[in-house]
């Protein structure tokens, strides 16, 4: 099991803009700053840092569980409301398994950000 992951962005105060506003309906928060470094979580525990630098070559694909669909419309509304780019709207992949429901967008750095439900 994972505890965290880090990537570097291009432009820390824009990633941190656009995470804080793609992952607050997935319960996400900035939980933690050391200057241009932020960590999102849930309950104040972060999981997900980012950090100034070149950004992560090549982009990344996160996926970030989400409780029900509803929410991964959530997500996928918040992230292009927040500058992202739309990579998939929410729905079914069932090349995946049955009740696999996604979204993805990609982050101003061009990283693959995914929310995901497994749920029916």
């Amino acid at each position: 099991m994972l505890d965290h992951i880090a990537l570097q962005v291009s432009d820390y105060r824009k990633s941190k803009e656009f995470y804080a506003s793609a992952l607050k309906p997935l319960g996400y928060e900035l939980a933690l700053e050391f200057g241009e470094s932020g960590g999102f979580g849930k309950d104040r525990k972060p999981d997900f840092w980012i950090a100034q630098g070149s950004a992560t070559k090549p982009p990344l694909h996160i996926a970030f569980a989400s409780a029900d669909r509803p929410t991964v419309d959530a997500f996928h509304r918040a992230a292009l409301a927040a500058g992202a780019r739309n990579n998939g709207a929410p729905g079914l992949r069932p090349d995946y398994h049955p009740n696999y429901y996604a979204a993805f967008v990609l982050d101003p750095d061009g990283n693959n950000v995914e929310a995901v439900c497994h749920r029916p």
